[in-house]
Parts: C-alpha cells; structure tokens; sequence
C-alpha cells in the first residue's frame, strides 16, 4: 500500500510553548488517519504543516511525495482542506461560493453535482449566513471536493454540531473513503475518532503517545468493562465484598459501578448479576459500557479529556 503523508521527527514551538514534538508517522493511500486528542496537544498544528500553511522548525515532512513548503501549488491541486477555522461572506450564496471556488482550479469537478452529492441542492440559492452549523459543514466539504482530491484534510469537523449533524457528516465521511479518497481528519471526539478511522494517532502535549487501530489501542491497553446499576437502600455488607471480589467497585448513593475483567468462561455482567439475585437485593438500571478510546486516553495520559 502507498504511504500518501510521510512525517519524520516533527516539532514546531511558539516561542516558550512546544506545540509538536519529535512526532512521526504516515498515513496508507485509501485509510481515514485520525489525530485525536484534547485542544491544545498540537492535532492542528501538525495538520497546517502538512498543508503548507505552517513551516516546521524541524523534522521531514512528504505529502503526495513532495514537500509542502517546496510544492503549495501542485498540493493545492491534489488536496482538500477543511480548515478549523473557515468562513464566507454572509450574503454569499452557497452556488456563488462554489462557483468561485471552482475558478481557483485548472480542472475543477462540476460543482452541481457536489450540490446533489451533499444534499445542498435545496439551498443552492441560500446566503451563508441562513444556513444551518451541518449545511456550513457540508459547503466547507463541497469547497474542498472541488479539485477533486487525492486526499483530503478535515480539521475538527465536526466541533460544535448537534448529534443528527455529526452523524451525517460521518456518513459523508465513510462515503469519501468508499471512492478512494485518502483522509486524515484530526478530532477531539472520540466517539467519532473510534467510529470513522482505520487508525488513530493520540496525541497529547504535542506528542504522540500511541498509534494504532481503535480496536488493537483498545485491547492491548486491556481497558476495563463497567457494569452500572442502581439499588433501593444500603448494600448490604455480605453482598459489598462479594462484589468487590468480582471488579472495583464504586458505591455512589443508589448508583453502583463495577470495573473490571471478568474471566473468559463467565462474562463480567453475568457474574455480577448472579450475585445481585443470589442476595435477593432489588437493582435497576443496569447497563454495561464496553472500553472505548477515551478509556485508553485516560490510561495513557492520567487526565481527564480537555476541552
């Protein structure tokens, strides 16, 4: 498989503050790479310097086989950019902003059919300003379509969307990597980073503290399943320790949370809902969470996610 982003011992500082330190890594023709991690360790930086729009103080950088800093142009034609921070003219009209845009590149897609492709069709005649956070998204994708991309960035994409926004653009997301397209994405979701992306980068105070799948980060961390329940009253003692035998417990007022890894033979649900009717105590609301990425992030870096 081709390597489309190569980077080799990045760093980049502001003055005191390092943002990117020694970070290394590539990125597979046709995958969804995912930086992720909390504001602040350094995903947008890294990104702005694989699009050019940074230079590093150090390290080697290879997008689509050339140097960002050496290539803009030839870049511009071959990527797609989503920047963290974009924005149009108010009464700018979506088919206006596509139409503009379009001109900026030798051999532009018709846009109509990016209009179609997105679902924008409808507000072809909208001014910027009446559109919805998810329709704004979805221009801001159809702007960076237009050269028709061999790989596409997405920076915080979806930052400040509802639920039913998000969805969609992740299904527009999985759509792009079904056609072939290479994207690497950077977010502090993640939910999203666990649901769109083949790999993920997490980073955390500018350096990468872990690369892999979601699912092998997940395993070989060996992160804890919980089994959450309420109960009427006070827990009796007997059944206190009996729980406390199958995983850590957490007692807080009627809420109790179990972690732990219960053997292969028995699941952990199981064993604890045995105890629990073998005790004759009433419980509700019992539900199970399995380990995720923000379980690995927390075992990683020993803090809670930053917003």
């Amino acid at each position: 498989m081709n390597r489309i982003v190569k980077v080799e011992r990045l760093s980049k500082t502001y003055g005191t503050t390092v943002a990117v330190d020694d970070v290394t890594f590539d990125v597979q023709e046709g995958e969804i790479f995912g930086m992720i991690g909390p504001n602040g360790a350094g995903k947008t930086t890294t990104i702005e310097c694989l699009e050019g729009l940074r230079k590093p103080d150090f390290g080697t950088i290879s997008v689509l086989g050339v140097d960002p800093q050496r290539n803009t142009k030839f870049l511009h034609t071959r990527t797609g950019m989503q920047l963290q921070q974009s924005n149009l003219p108010e009464r700018m009209k979506v088919w206006e902003a596509l139409d503009l845009y379009s001109s900026f590149y030798p051999k532009a897609v018709d846009w109509n059919e990016l209009l179609q492709q997105l679902g924008l069709e409808e507000k072809r005649n909208t001014s910027f300003s009446k559109l919805s956070g998810g329709q704004k998204q979805r221009l801001f994708i159809a702007l960076a379509l237009l050269p028709d991309p061999q790989l596409i960035f997405l920076d915080e994409l979806t930052t400040g969307l509802d639920p039913q926004a998000r969805h969609v653009i992740w299904d527009l997301v999985r759509d792009l990597r079904s056609k072939g397209k290479t994207i690497l994405l950077t977010t502090h979701f993640m939910e999203e980073a666990e649901r769109l992306c083949d790999r993920v980068a997490i980073l955390d105070h500018g350096r990468i503290v872990a690369l892999d799948t979601p699912a092998a980060l997940i395993r070989s961390l060996g992160a804890e399943e919980r089994v959450i329940f309420s109960i009427d009253g006070t827990m009796p003692s007997a059944l206190e320790k009996a729980l406390s035998a199958v995983g850590r417990l957490e007692i807080q007022g009627e809420r109790v949370v179990i972690h732990g890894n219960a053997g292969h033979q028995i699941p952990l649900v199981s064993e604890i809902v045995n105890q629990l009717v073998g005790s004759g105590v009433h419980f509700r609301d019992l539900r199970t969470e399995q380990p995720n990425l923000e379980d690995v992030f927390l075992k990683l870096t020993g803090h809670e996610m930053r917003e």
